[in-house]
Parts: structure tokens; C-alpha cells; sequence
């Protein structure tokens, strides 16, 4: 991946003069890592916005700082909640010679046969996958092709990702990526039956033989008197 540079000057204006900094165009962020102390910077804040935009979590951005450069990773980015506009940037520098965790998102990509074939619905898992690696070796997405999904109910787990070898997931291997459900069907309940108007229905069985009954009683008496 083309190298991402990011020029950085030291930032004075904290707490309520933050506010005056970003109605200057500039973006407040901050650096801090294993090996170095926070320290709080500034950006220009259209330029910035533009390439943070593009980077993902698991992205290296350079940070360039007083004649120094610091390898980094997006850590947070916080937003104005009407505009979207970026207000604040956590930078996490790490070492291109050390392992670090990081989680790396899933592009599901393909098409699946359960879904296209079969009206099946497309339930999606975990979003990421989590691995140690180097930060150089650190992609920016990994791609899960879900094709194999030709019936329902089959699945895709983390352990049917195929990743690098320098890449060591640290997910639950019987964690679920994607599966593909029956579709929901919606239960149609009967319409009550409602007796025609003007048709007599049947007197009711009993009421026949008790009526045949005191018949035959009756009969019965009148013989005997």
C-alpha cells in the first residue's frame, strides 16, 4: 500500500480554546504509544479529514512530527453529530519491528447460491477478525468470498478464513461469519366461520333423543292406564 503521510504540529490549545482552533480549519487529535508519552497535536483539518477518511481501522498512517515520523494506527475518531465532520482523532504510533493486536474488518464478497437459488437470508456474524502481527503485515480488510453458501443452512466460520501465515487469529475459531437462514414465513391465521343468514342448522343430537325418549315414556304410560 502506497505510504500515507500525515503533517502534525505540536498543540497548545486545550479545553475551551479547542473549540477557536477548529473554526481555524485545524483538527485536534493526539499520539501516544508503548514507547511514547501523549502527546496533544494539530492537523489541517479538510486535508486530514479527506485521508482519514479513505483508512480504516487497521490502516498505517504516518504521523509526521518536528522532522520525525511516527508509523501509526487510527485508534478513534469522534464526530460532530449534525455535520459528521471530524472534531477529535486518537493516533496509537506503534513499532514496525514488534507484534501488535489488531482487529481487521470483513468485505463479504460473491454471491450465495442459498440467497440467489433458494430466497434464503443472508445473516451476517462478526464483523472483524481479530490477529497479532506486524503492523507492516497488517491488512486493511479481509475479503471472505461467500459463495460456498449453497444451501441453507450452511455457514461461514473464522475457521474457514484462509489468512497469511504471518497473520495469527486470536477469534474463536467456531465463531460464525455468515449464514444463510430460511426465509421467515408469516403465519396467515383462519378466518372465523360465520353462519349464512336465513339457514337453520341441525337441532343438536341430543336434543332428538331425549325428545324420542320422553315419546316412548309417554307411550309407555298411556298403554298401561
Amino acid at each position: 500500500m502506497e505510504k500515507v503521510v500525515l503533517k502534525a504540529e505540536k498543540r497548545n490549545a486545550k479545553g475551551k480554546k479547542v473549540g477557536a482552533l477548529r473554526r481555524a480549519g485545524k483538527l485536534p487529535a493526539v499520539i501516544y504509544g508503548r514507547h511514547l508519552e501523549p502527546v496533544a497535536i494539530e492537523l489541517e483539518a479538510h486535508s486530514a479529514g479527506l485521508t482519514l477518511g479513505k483508512l480504516s481501522s487497521s490502516s498505517l498512517v504516518t504521523i509526521e512530527l518536528e522532522g520525525r515520523e511516527y508509523p501509526s494506527l487510527v485508534r478513534e475518531k469522534q464526530r460532530n453529530f449534525i455535520k459528521g465532520d471530524l472534531t477529535h482523532v486518537d493516533f496509537l504510533a506503534v513499532d514496525l519491528t514488534e507484534k501488535i493486536r489488531a482487529k481487521v474488518r470483513i468485505e463479504l464478497v460473491g454471491v450465495a447460491a442459498a440467497v440467489k437459488d433458494f430466497n434464503a437470508v443472508l445473516v451476517r456474524g462478526s464483523n472483524s477478525i481479530e490477529v497479532e502481527c506486524l503492523p507492516t503485515d497488517l491488512p486493511e480488510r479481509i475479503t471472505v468470498d461467500i459463495a460456498p453458501l449453497a444451501q441453507i443452512g450452511n455457514g461461514i466460520y473464522v475457521r474457514d478464513v484462509v489468512l497469511p501465515p504471518n497473520l495469527r487469529v486470536l477469534n474463536d475459531e467456531d465463531e460464525m461469519i455468515a449464514v444463510a437462514t430460511a426465509p421467515k414465513v408469516e403465519a396467515v391465521e383462519a378466518a372465523p366461520v360465520v353462519p349464512e343468514v336465513g339457514v337453520v342448522e341441525p337441532a343438536e343430537p341430543e336434543l332428538s333423543v331425549e325428545r324420542g325418549k320422553k315419546v316412548e315414556e309417554g307411550g309407555e304410560e298411556a298403554k298401561g292406564e
